[in-house]
């Protein structure tokens, strides 16, 4: 078998079946409303329940390995981008400060925006019924400062106690990259093979996408009936309003932060929109981005060194609508977020945006939400 292709920064390119996996979840959701009640539900139900919770899983085993590989790429790659020069570390902090502007203001605004507009009710009582659990005692701050410390980290992993994980990860590519190019090279070259065996892992899974993903529409359909449809319509449009903030207050930085004519940015962000979209790919639309750079008079020094930056460590909207997505389900499962939970679910996306940035939105579940809903103590199985 021909190995897998390769995307320019070493990681096996995945092709998922965008298409037949969006056809499979309208069928699997339009045959469970069908056959709901009837006497071939429970027939079907018995194989498409465990096919779709196999399909999960396999998904679902890849996200420790996954998450710690590309976190460590990731940090090496950011402290090597800084000490690339003064404008490497300005490009940086800004990368920083909007990310980490994007991640608080959905933390501020998603919980009232659920209270404003609430779940359907429906939706709550059929889809969070399904994954709600006793959460048990709600830790309390101490509590959860003592545990990004762990004792055994081969333990924290084993418990899924995502953030302890990220801490001791984060510390360790810290730590390598103050070693010396003999010792730091060939640790930074297992984390890289690992994170790219993952992802040909995920990739294999993914091309079954549309018979797991047919199995559990069915499953949620068949068991919830017509409210998954309102609570799908809901999710969509509460999380990418989100999206569409941030997204305006890119340009909002353009006009007053580089002076830029509010017309001339957006008609020069049109065709990078349309490769974006198409492609769903920052890495794609790089070529597009450079040349309405030269359209808009920025100095293609800056752009050559800026953009490609860009395009492996920073996606705006990617922090702010995941944990966006972690909220919405914590809100569905009845899973009550403190502050402390909240301020764990603001750091791992922040800190699980590094080095996966350049990788397809559609694993975004393994190497993004996943963690942070496990960060937060959010059931991550309405995920999928």
């Amino acid at each position: 078998m021909a190995p897998p292709e390769e995307t320019s920064i070493g990681f096996p390119e995945i092709r998922v079946p965008a298409l037949w996996t969006f056809i499979a979840l309208i069928a699997g959701l339009l045959v469970g409303l069908l056959l709901r009640g009837s006497a071939a539900e429970t027939s079907v139900l018995a194989v498409a329940r465990p096919l779709g919770a196999l399909w999960l899983r396999a998904l679902q085993m890849t996200i420790l390995p996954l998450v710690a590989a590309l976190l460590f790429t990731g940090v090496v790659q950011t402290v090597a981008a800084a000490q690339a020069g003064a404008l490497a570390r300005r490009t940086l902090g800004l990368f920083a400060l909007v990310l980490t502007s994007s991640t608080v203001f959905a933390a501020l605004v998603v919980p009232p925006l659920l209270g404003a507009f609430p779940i359907p009710v429906e939706a709550t009582a059929a889809l969070g019924g399904m994954t709600r659990a006793d959460p048990g005692a709600v830790p309390g701050l101490a509590e959860v400062i003592a545990s990004l410390v762990p004792v055994n980290i081969v333990n924290a992993a084993a418990k899924d106690a995502m953030l302890p994980v990220i801490v001791f990860f984060t510390l360790f590519a810290l730590a390598a990259t103050r070693l010396p190019p003999a010792q730091r090279d060939p640790l930074a070259g297992l984390f890289a093979a690992v994170a790219a065996a993952m992802m040909v892992v995920i990739g294999w899974v993914l091309k079954l996408a549309p018979l797991g993903v047919f199995a559990l529409g069915f499953a949620v359909a068949a068991q919830s009936g017509s409210a998954v449809i309102a609570a799908l319509a809901h999710y969509i449009g509460l999380v990418s309003a989100i999206g569409a903030v941030v997204l305006a207050a890119g340009y909002v930085l353009a006009v007053a932060g580089a002076r830029l004519s509010l017309g001339a940015f957006a008609r020069a962000m049109i065709p990078v929109q349309t490769v974006a979209f198409s492609t769903q790919s920052s890495l794609a639309s790089l070529p597009a981005m450079l040349a309405a750079c030269r359209t808009l008079g920025v100095s293609q020094a800056r752009a050559d060194f800026v953009l490609p930056l860009a395009v492996a460590l920073f996606r705006a909207t990617g922090p702010a609508m995941n944990l966006a997505v972690a909220i919405y389900v914590a809100w569905l499962t009845g899973t009550p977020i403190t502050t402390a939970s909240m301020a764990a679910g603001v750091g791992v996306a922040l800190l699980t945006t590094l080095g996966s940035v350049s990788l397809p939105g559609t694993i975004s579940f393994v190497t993004a939400i996943g963690p942070i809903a496990l960060a937060m103590g959010v059931p991550i199985e309405p995920l999928a």
